[in-house]
């Protein structure tokens, strides 16, 4: 495994029979310490011909792995903060901020300790961090491709690369390790690399061609090759919807779902209709599916424990309210909806009349409201809704919207609500099994058609009846979709893979795993 502890000593200090150790003798030759008179001019020439750019973010941020085994997150870590991508959650205090200990979606944190972390998941995690990963694996690129790549991360502050490799081949004792690399002497071929494990070895110079080397090894823990990967900030708007990461429980049941049922499910030759599938898609979703999907602005107000919502936070309910609608125009919203309805008809759908179903609906909407704007989204308990109404009002020059307002009480204190903009396709809530939650704005026929539309293409190869087969795929197609809606799946989809990839023991390839879903 990548970063295993190489002895028994580091693993254990506490073990009698192995002494303690202050540090390693750098093996100079090959390596040319930092703080060496070679090792600053290097850095002086280096530095001087523009290949230094991110040693300095780098830096200022930079940490010793807490525990032998950790240094694929303490890489990662190190990485993250110097981009300055923010976390979204908080690590101590009220500060956000990365740390190897909050780096545990893809891999236990116990499990790291005992046994290192892979190339694939130390990628995974970079991702579902909220970064752009791209990896290199040793038989996927060259010495060639290795040079050209670090030379526009060292002249960038954009862009970092990390190296996976075997310390053996560069002389040093141990195993596998991952480091992010400082900089580069194209002069002499060199790159710096700032080895986190600075009780051990120093930060150091090493002669490209054998840092390829050391990276051409295989990680016995996965029969696969070494490599590096570029890590960068995302460049793409913020979007609204993303999927629960690999730590959240909801994950290990739809994951299964996703990859093992619903392929059985689409082989059955009694499967003759598109409703049909739809109905056994249905019928066999996990009790907790619907906490699988989250809109962004929910997810971050839960983490921020309810504190004041920013500017990009206030815009994010018309941006959700704009893509819920195009989600409703599809045709497999209405097929879905139809679906779930003629199955399970709700209590505003059969005894309620227009008039009472649109009030029930205003309070219930008033009260979410009302949540939203005081920061707490996980309970509307002690809140309810009186003098609600419904209408139409014009809406952020975007014409005539149904709207509704109301007076909402709480704990005895009256106030009168602003305008919330309502969709008007859907006013029937079905019951499913899609989720237990009380709130039903997004309603569970929107979560259960994002997900449909979400699931790789490859998915409905499954049906062996052409003709369905056909009639499906154009149901699930994202190509006639909205272009915001279109770009929320194609980046739901993204993170599909990745938390697929989490779930086995190599977490992580550039291109689609062969595996996914496959009939």
């Amino acid at each position: 495994m990548a970063s295993k502890p190489s002895s028994r000593a580091e693993s254990n200090p506490a073990a009698a029979a192995v002494p303690s150790l202050y540090g390693r003798a750098l093996p100079s030759p090959p390596a040319v310490e930092f703080a060496s008179a070679e090792g600053r001019r290097l850095f002086a020439e280096a530095l001087q011909g523009g290949t230094m750019q991110g040693f300095f973010s780098l830096v200022s941020v930079f940490q010793t792995q807490s525990e032998p085994a950790f240094c694929g997150l303490a890489t990662l870590a190190v990485v993250l903060n110097a981009l300055r991508i923010d976390p979204g959650r908080r690590w101590k205090g009220p500060w956000r901020w990365f740390d190897e200990s909050m780096l545990d979606c893809c891999e236990r944190l116990d499990t790291v300790r005992a046994e290192g972390i892979t190339f694939g998941k130390v990628a995974c995690l970079a991702h579902c961090s909220g970064a752009d990963v791209r990896t290199f694996r040793a038989a996927q690129a060259t010495l060639a491709d290795l040079r050209r790549h670090l030379l526009r991360c060292a002249s960038s502050q954009d862009c970092h690369l990390v190296a996976s490799y075997h310390r053996k081949l560069l002389g040093q004792t141990g195993t596998g390790h991952f480091s992010p690399i400082g900089g580069y002497h194209a002069g002499q071929d060199m790159a710096l690399i700032l080895d986190v494990a600075r009780f051990k070895y120093p930060p150091h110079w090493i002669p490209l061609p054998l840092l390829w080397e050391a990276m051409n090894t295989i990680d016995e823990a996965t029969g696969l090759l070494r490599g590096f990967m570029l890590i960068s900030r995302k460049t793409e708007a913020p979007l609204l919807i993303r999927a629960v990461n690999c730590r959240d429980e909801s994950w290990q049941s739809m994951a299964k779902y996703c990859i093992e049922v619903v392929p059985n499910l689409l082989r059955d030759n009694s499967v003759d209709n598109v409703l049909t599938i739809l109905s056994r898609l249905v019928n066999h979703l996990p009790p907790n599916a619907g906490n699988f999907i989250k809109w962004v602005i929910e997810v971050r107000r839960q983490e921020e424990g309810g504190s004041s919502p920013s500017r990009e936070a206030n815009e994010m309910p018309f941006l959700k309210e704009k893509v819920l609608q195009q989600i409703r125009d599809t045709k497999l919203f209405q097929l879905v909806h139809k679906l779930q309805c003629s199955k399970q008809p709700c209590c505003s759908c059969s005894s309620l009349t227009d008039e009472d179903s649109i009030s029930q609906i205003a309070a219930s909407v008033c009260c979410e409201a009302t949540a939203l704007l005081s920061g707490n989204l996980s309970s509307r308990d002690g809140l309810f809704s009186s003098e609600t109404c419904s209408g139409c009002a014009q809406v952020n020059d975007d014409g005539l919207k149904n709207v509704i307002t109301g007076k909402v009480v709480s704990e005895g204190n009256g106030h009168v609500d602003k305008l919330s903009p309502i969709s008007s396709t859907e006013t029937c809530f079905c019951n499913s099994t899609l989720s237990n939650e009380t709130v039903n704005y997004p309603s569970n026929t929107d979560i259960l058609t994002v997900l449909l539309l979400s699931l790789h293409p490859s998915t409905w190869l499954c049906i062996e009846d052409e003709k369905l087969k056909a009639e499906f795929q154009s149901l699930v197609s994202t190509d006639d979709l909205p272009d915001p809606l279109k770009l929320e799946i194609l980046h739901l989809r993204r993170q599909l893979r990745y938390l697929k990839a989490c779930r086995e023991k190599e977490a992580y390839e550039d291109t689609w795993p062969q595996s996914w879903e496959q009939c």
